[in-house]
């Protein structure tokens, strides 16, 4: 899902690379905690969160290399474009569902972690939008995607946190209120995600909504 990035240099007017340490920073405390609680309602699909977190890894090295380089109007269009491309893609799956439930692809989810590692390393963007969309493209339940993210994005977060933290203070007091935040947010998701996700017409629902969400993030990314 969306990082605080866009939120703390929109409303706070932090500058780049501030927004981007305190953005990885507000995010991994509530990863964390969202992340344990669904290793313990054994909702995790490690084989495929693993494949995801290899693959990011270097390629959150390779984007706060490049990112000094990047102008920010191209990375921006770049990140709208992926997201948007992501939602449209779960719109489209949700509602022309095959009845043979689709296998995960191997290249398809380290593709995935490459894209989600990417953002990670060039904005400090949580990179979430695109490994959930990508669990939900591979075949993977909505509450089972949920989870794999959560697991994924802490090992993201821990890696861009160190990066990003050399390259821009942390912004404490923009974050604190952001970190109580979603840490509420984080011990609430678990089980508001499984009682959305029981009934298989509420996971459609959950999955359009999620699809319209990416698009709307995307559009305002570019815009």
């Amino acid at each position: 899902m969306p990082s605080t990035w866009g939120v703390l240099t929109a409303l706070f007017n932090l500058p780049p690379a501030t927004a981007a340490a305190t953005s990885i920073v507000t995010a991994l405390p509530a990863l964390l905690v969202g992340a344990r609680s669904y290793y313990r309602r054994g909702m995790i699909e490690f084989r495929l969160g693993n494949r995801m977190l290899v693959a990011a890894i270097p390629s959150i090295f390779i984007g706060f290399w490049i990112s000094p380089w990047l102008p920010e109007k191209l990375y921006k269009l770049v990140i709208g474009l992926i997201l948007a491309a992501l939602g449209i893609q779960i719109i489209y799956k949700t509602y022309h569902q095959s009845a043979k439930q689709p296998t995960s692809s191997k290249w398809g989810s380290i593709a995935y972690g490459v894209i989600g590692g990417l953002m990670v390393g060039v904005a400090g963007l949580s990179g979430g939008g695109p490994i959930t969309a990508g669990l939900l493209l591979l075949g993977v339940g909505m509450a089972n995607a949920s989870a794999t993210s959560a697991y994924v994005l802490v090992g993201m977060s821990i890696v861009g946190a160190l990066l990003h933290l050399s390259g821009g203070a942390v912004d404490w007091q923009a974050a604190g209120g952001l970190i109580v935040g979603s840490l509420v947010g984080a011990l609430l998701a678990p089980p508001v995600i499984l009682w959305l996700t029981r009934k298989p017409q509420r996971a459609l629902v959950i999955k359009v909504i999620l699809g319209a969400m990416l698009i709307v993030m995307g559009i305002k990314t570019i815009l």
